[in-house]
């Protein structure tokens, strides 16, 4: 997460802190340390240099480097800051996700499902813009941590412990993380955390991109955690996490696309995932089915899902409705989500 600090700061945060926190004498640039690395860079003794992030690249720090009393290396700054970058830029990355999603890949016609809801989109939009924040107040240890040194990040890819592990380490956190959210996701269901946890991401059956984040601030955090563990226990290039940082959002914007399109075994796409949020109880995996085989809870996507004339059919949607009701009523009681005037219009309308 420092080469994302790095590139805020030179051309953000740096002068922002240098006109709210001015130093109150000239800027002294004698604390530059050129070549430093982050761990070096954390270090108390030089709290104040200016280092770059990555061998990579070089961003040339400009005079309001060196003009605020919050240096870039002030942990309260780097919290601040990466508080900052984690929900705003969060929320930036969510929207173009799933604004492009909802307009180019997301099926229309999902809004005249039956339990389509009334103003979802909003709803799934204001869920997702109140979590995003609170969330961010749990993630920012993990990346301060990760910016003063403490996690196993490496620059240059001759850093790594060897050379193929600049391959390996991808699908190596893919699988790690798969294990973990899998059992997590698995764990929010359980009677005791449901209703309170993950009820709030379940409110959605037929999801559109905009619910990808609509989560419960601490269900969402928790679903998380195994990306921010992981680079503190395996090594991780700078690099490939921010690449492995970008692809999760977006696949988690994929899955709730409603566009089935991988009809795999394997993989758990928009088709497994809509299961999930039809029948609840099935398909926890975050990327692949392998967990759900093992822990029984693997649920195959029905064949019409997959034929786009029969996906949205009148037929299709009644026998969902019903099992759905029937396992609704299993996990949660009455169900008071409000269907609406407007979908029954929106159903009547393009049925």
């Amino acid at each position: 997460m420092d080469i994302v600090l790095e590139v805020f700061d030179t051309f953000l945060f740096d002068r922002l802190y240098a006109t709210a926190l001015p130093v109150s004498g000239p800027a002294n640039r004698s604390h530059v340390v050129n070549g430093a690395t982050a761990t070096f860079s954390s270090m108390r003794e030089v709290a104040t240099a200016v280092h770059p992030s990555t061998q990579l690249w070089k961003l040339e720090p400009s005079e309001y480097a060196f003009m605020s009393t919050w240096p870039r290396d002030n942990i309260w700054r780097q919290t601040l800051s990466l508080y900052l970058i984690t929900w705003l830029f969060g929320l930036v990355v969510y929207f173009i996700c799933a604004t492009l999603s909802y307009y180019f890949v997301f099926d229309h016609a999902t809004f005249t499902h039956p339990k389509y809801l009334k103003n979802q989109v909003a709803l799934e939009i204001k869920q997702a813009s109140v979590a995003l924040p609170v969330m961010a107040v749990f993630t920012v240890p993990f990346f301060v941590g990760e910016v003063r040194g403490y996690a196993k990040l490496y620059d240059a890819p001759a850093d790594a412990p060897f050379w193929l592990y600049n391959i390996f380490q991808f699908p190596f956190f893919i699988c790690f993380t798969d294990f973990f959210i899998y059992w997590i996701h698995r764990g929010l269901h359980h009677p005791r955390v449901y209703k309170t946890l993950h009820k709030p991401h379940h409110k959605w059956i037929m999801p559109t991109p905009y619910a990808s984040h609509a989560f419960h601030p601490l269900d969402g955090f928790a679903q998380s955690v195994p990306y921010h563990v992981f680079p503190f226990f395996f090594p991780l290039n700078k690099v490939a996490y921010v690449v492995l940082f970008a692809f999760i959002n977006i696949w988690t914007v994929f899955i709730h696309d409603g566009e089935y399109v991988a009809n795999s075994s394997i993989i758990n796409g928009a088709a497994c995932h809509t299961m999930h949020h039809l029948y609840f109880n099935y398909n926890y995996g975050q990327f692949t089915t392998l967990w759900d085989r093992f822990g029984g809870s693997y649920r195959k996507p029905n064949e019409e899902l997959f034929r786009q004339e029969s996906k949205m059919s009148k037929q299709e949607w009644e026998r969902q409705c019903r099992e759905m009701e029937t396992v609704q009523r299993e996990v949660e009681g009455d169900d008071d989500r409000d269907y609406g005037d407007e979908a029954r219009r929106l159903q009547k309308k393009f049925s």
